[in-house]
């Protein structure tokens, strides 16, 4: 995740050498990597057992967290008028778990730990080890209501709860455990140097940026309501003209682009996301060096840049899309998830007999479903899963915000 990679990318900057990354969910499979030499590192944020010591050195730890389980508030929860109406349906004593079925991804240490409960409990607790599905699409299948229960680091947990409030994660299975990164046994050169620079970034200003961006930021939180979103006053935002004139130059509806700012930053220039997108526009760092932008850059930069980036996508899509409503709500979708997504969705939706060249209950579908492994391992799909769910709800939100601002705010 961003927050591993950004250590990473700080660590071989201090080495001033090229950072080489090796993407794998598949934890026995990273293991493999390291003993095989095909990789001089793991920063998975593994969480440091007695087990895995038998088959890796650590660093020194990065952080502490703890197993938590995952499970789903009643359905009616936000009606119910006390917290403890809610607990009440919660698990909060492991014995509780009895009986229960808990779905885990293979090769963490989730599996042992319930083991481990079970037997302190003196009862059964159904594991299930998924195969398919890492930790976050396991938590996004409770939010969904497709399994009752997993069990995740806390700090993933957290995160993950803010896109699903619908979710509880304040149930501890475990104590604190060390998360850290991992060096093939007898490697004690590189241990050695990764420790005397973890210990030195640890108490950096850096390194708390890093963190609080990631798992403390205010995009990880309901950032406050804009006080311009009841549209009072006859504005949208304090950079209407801004958006205005910007999106003029680019032939695009303004009330659309500042919609879109809406539901990516409230309109809020300083946030950044847990994956690292930033500003008003939430352009993520790659994209932003691209349009000559960064952190610091001025609203009015932040949002020619997102404007540029939009009609950048626009030219990718292929002509055959020559409905323009239709056209920007892949456009948009796009901004979200990434074009090559979008592709794959279009692909699907050919297979399955449906108009690639139509997001409204067409594309729309495969794009939502792009979570489930029927969609996402299809042999038409280059670019695997994708978190579907959160693009599709960013187009209707977006479209259904846009449609209010036509009715109240002249063009």
């Amino acid at each position: 995740m961003g927050y591993q990679f950004e250590m990473l990318k700080e660590f071989a900057d201090f080495l001033d050498v090229n950072l080489k990354l090796v993407i794998t969910n598949d934890m026995h499979g990273a293991f493999g990597l390291l003993e095989e030499g095909k990789v001089d590192m793991i920063a998975m944020g593994l969480t440091v057992t007695r087990d895995r010591q038998g088959l890796v050195d650590f660093t020194v730890p990065q952080i502490q967290t703890k197993q938590v389980l995952v499970q789903r508030k009643p359905e009616n929860w936000r009606k119910m008028r006390t917290w403890d109406e809610i607990e009440d349906q919660l698990i909060r004593n492991p014995l509780e778990l009895a009986g229960k079925d808990v779905y885990v991804q293979k090769g963490t240490i989730f599996a042992d730990r319930l083991s481990i409960l079970a037997n302190e409990i003196g009862d059964t607790i159904h594991i299930h080890i998924d195969h398919d599905r890492e930790v976050e699409q396991l938590i996004t299948a409770v939010a969904q209501g497709e399994i009752e229960y997993t069990v995740a680091d806390e700090h993933i947990a957290k995160v993950n709860q803010k896109y699903y409030p619908n979710i509880d994660v304040n149930t501890a299975l475990s104590f604190p455990q060390h998360v850290a990164w991992a060096v093939k046994q007898g490697n004690d050169s590189l241990r050695l140097e990764v420790n005397a620079w973890i210990v030195d970034y640890k108490k950096s200003t850096a390194s708390r940026y890093v963190y609080n961006k990631y798992f403390n930021n205010p995009r990880s939180v309901n950032i406050a309501q804009s006080e311009y979103h009841s549209i009072g006053g006859g504005k949208i935002s304090q950079y209407d003209e801004i958006i205005r004139e910007l999106s003029t130059v680019y032939d695009l509806d303004w009330r659309l682009v500042a919609s879109l700012i809406y539901q990516e930053s409230r309109f809020h220039p300083e946030v950044t996301s847990w994956v690292g997108a930033f500003g008003l526009m939430q352009l993520m760092p790659a994209t932003a060096e691209v349009y000559g932008v960064d952190t610091a850059s001025p609203p009015a930069d932040q949002i020619r840049a997102g404007i540029q980036f939009l009609r950048w996508i626009d030219k990718q899509l292929p002509p055959e899309i020559d409905d323009p409503e239709e056209r920007i709500r892949f456009v948009m979708a796009s901004y979200n998830v990434g074009i090559a997504h979008i592709y794959d969705g279009r692909r699907l939706a050919e297979k399955h007999g449906k108009d690639p060249n139509i997001w409204t209950d067409n594309v729309d579908f495969f794009i939502l479903n792009k979570s489930d492994p029927t969609y996402y391992r299809d042999s038409v799909v280059k670019y695997g899963y994708a978190r579907g769910e959160e693009t599709y709800n960013f187009v209707v939100e977006i479209f259904e915000r846009y449609e209010h601002y036509k009715k109240v705010i002249e063009n």
